[in-house]
C-alpha cells in the first residue's frame, strides 16, 4: 500500500502511467478512489495521482483541520513528498474548490486546472442541500446518510439502471466510512470556503465542467466560475448528475483530455 509522508502526517496515494502528472482530487468523501472511471484512460498519457484525503480512507489524520486550505496544502505536501514540481490539476466539487485553492495561491505549481461540479462560495441553496446532509448524517447515521446521498448524486434514470451496482457501491462506502466527526466537519469546510473575490487573480489556463441536471452543485456555479475567472473555458453537460465523472465517464474524459494535452508543457 503506497503511503508517503508529507510531515505531520502519511497520505495513501495510487500512481499510475508515465508523463507529465496529472493531479486528481476527488470530493467530499474524499475517496482516490472515486476516479476509478479516470485513472486508466488519463495513464496512458499522464502520471496520474491520485490519494485518500487527510482522515479517509488509507490516509492519517493531520493537525490542522479539514479546511480547504489544509486539504491543499496536503496537495502541495504530497507533490512535493513525490518530487512533482508541476502538474495538471483536476479537481471534483470539494476537490474542484481545493483546486481553486492551488489556482489563487500556488499558480507556479499548476500546469492547468480543471474545475469540476464545483462552486465559488455557498449560496442559500447550497447551505440547505449540505445542511441538509449534514443532519442525515448526525441524526440517522452513516448507511442513511449514503442512501440519501446516492438521490443527490445521481440521476434518476441512471439510479433506475444502476441500483443493484449502487447497492454494492453503498456498502463499500459504508464498510469504509470515516468518523461522523470527520465527514461533519468537511461539510462544514466546505460551506465555509469563499474565495469568489480572488478568482480574477487565477491566470492558470481553467476548463470549468458542469451538468445542467446536478442537484447538488447546479450549473449555475459552474457558469458563476467561468465569468469570474479570466479566460477560463466551460463545458457543460445536458444531463449527467452530480456524478457526471461516473454516468458520463467517456465523455468526461473526452472533454478533458484534450484541455490537458493542449496545455502541456513540451
Amino acid at each position: 500500500m503506497p503511503r508517503i509522508s508529507i510531515g505531520e502526517c502519511s497520505l495513501y496515494y495510487e500512481r499510475r502511467g508515465a508523463g507529465f502528472p496529472v493531479l486528481f482530487i476527488s470530493g467530499l468523501r474524499g475517496f482516490g478512489s472515486f476516479w476509478r472511471d479516470q485513472a486508466a484512460t488519463f495513464g496512458k498519457r499522464f502520471d496520474v495521482l491520485t490519494h485518500d484525503h487527510r482522515g479517509v480512507g488509507q490516509s492519517d489524520s493531520c493537525r490542522g483541520g479539514n479546511t480547504l486550505e489544509s486539504l491543499s496544502l496536503d496537495v502541495l505536501g504530497l507533490m512535493d513528498a513525490l518530487s512533482i514540481e508541476r502538474a495538471h490539476v483536476v479537481g471534483h466539487s470539494t476537490g474542484g474548490a481545493i483546486a481553486q485553492v492551488l489556482a489563487i495561491e500556488h499558480p507556479h505549481r499548476l500546469a492547468s486546472v480543471v474545475l469540476s461540479a464545483t462552486w465559488a462560495k455557498a449560496d442559500a441553496y447550497l447551505r440547505r442541500a449540505f445542511g441538509l446532509r449534514k443532519e442525515l448524517l448526525q441524526h440517522l447515521g452513516p448507511s442513511i446518510y449514503l442512501q440519501a446521498a446516492t438521490l443527490f448524486l445521481y440521476p434518476s434514470w441512471w439510479i433506475s439502471r444502476n441500483n443493484e451496482r449502487l447497492r454494492q457501491l453503498e456498502a463499500q462506502a459504508l464498510a469504509a466510512f470515516p468518523p461522523v466527526e470527520t465527514v461533519a466537519s468537511r461539510i462544514d469546510a466546505a460551506l465555509a470556503f469563499d474565495r469568489s473575490d480572488e478568482l480574477g487573480r487565477i491566470n492558470t489556463p481553467t476548463l470549468v465542467i458542469g451538468a445542467e441536471d446536478d442537484i447538488v452543485t447546479p450549473a449555475y456555479f459552474s457558469e458563476e466560475l467561468a465569468r469570474l475567472i479570466p479566460g477560463a473555458e466551460v463545458k457543460i453537460f445536458p444531463q449527467g448528475g452530480h456524478f457526471f465523472t461516473h454516468v458520463l465517464a467517456r465523455e468526461f474524459n473526452n472533454a478533458v483530455l484534450p484541455f490537458l494535452l493542449s496545455h502541456t508543457p513540451l
